[in-house]
């Protein structure tokens, strides 16, 4: 349970033809390639600044103390 097989994968793809057109699902897939790619790169960009951010606070600690 919680697992797609076949069948459904079959009936996900036939709804998305009817709703889409057979033009449209590549142009589709390409945008949510993109956004995927833009989303990650967010993350590591928000990860890297978080460590900067955190190194940052350690050093004025040093220094207040």
């Amino acid at each position: 349970m919680g697992r797609i097989g076949t069948t459904e994968l079959v009936l996900i793809l036939v709804v998305l033809l009817l709703l889409f057109g057979a033009k449209r699902i590549p142009d589709i897939a390409r945008a949510v390639g993109k956004s995927m790619s833009q989303f990650k790169k967010g993350l590591k960009d928000v990860d890297i600044e978080s460590d900067e951010v955190g190194s940052d606070d350690g050093k004025k600690e040093q220094s207040e103390e």
